[in-house]
């Protein structure tokens, strides 16, 4: 019987992580698709949806960029991508013309309240939340 060593468990833990995180994320993919949304793209209404829970909230895409885990130029395009779908909108910080302001939609907080339940049923499911309903959940 081969002992493992502590780097071998510490990298082994590792590739776990990584797997659970592609399954749910492909998983999450898969049931927001209907709805015209991949994972990234509820990710960043829901920090916004989260962030400024009162319409017409504003955030920082510089504060979202540590929150959704993408660079700066991918979130960027993500974002063009949401304002084009009419989901956000995208105004100039006055005070910093460096900075922009994401605001979601009327259209976008409808959006993210119809799928939220979907996304966290995923969650439940493949990160073995036994305290959240699962049935029904990605039909």
């Amino acid at each position: 019987m081969a002992v493992m060593t502590a780097g071998a468990r510490l990298e082994e833990r590792w590739r776990g992580i990584l797997a659970v995180h592609a399954r749910t994320m492909c998983e999450i993919d898969r049931v927001l698709h209907p709805h015209g949304l991949g994972a990234s793209d509820f990710e960043v209404l829901d920090v916004l949806a989260t962030e400024g829970p009162e319409e017409g909230a504003q955030c920082r895409v510089q504060n979202l960029v540590g929150r959704v885990h993408l660079s700066q130029s991918a979130l960027s395009r993500l974002i063009a991508r949401l304002e084009k779908d009419g989901l956000v909108e995208r105004t100039m910080c006055a005070e910093d013309r460096r900075g922009v302001w994401v605001t979601l939609t009327r259209r976008g907080r409808d959006l993210h309240a119809e799928v939220l339940p979907l996304q966290r049923a995923v969650l439940a499911r493949m990160l073995g939340d036994d305290d959240q309903p699962t049935s029904g959940a990605g039909q």
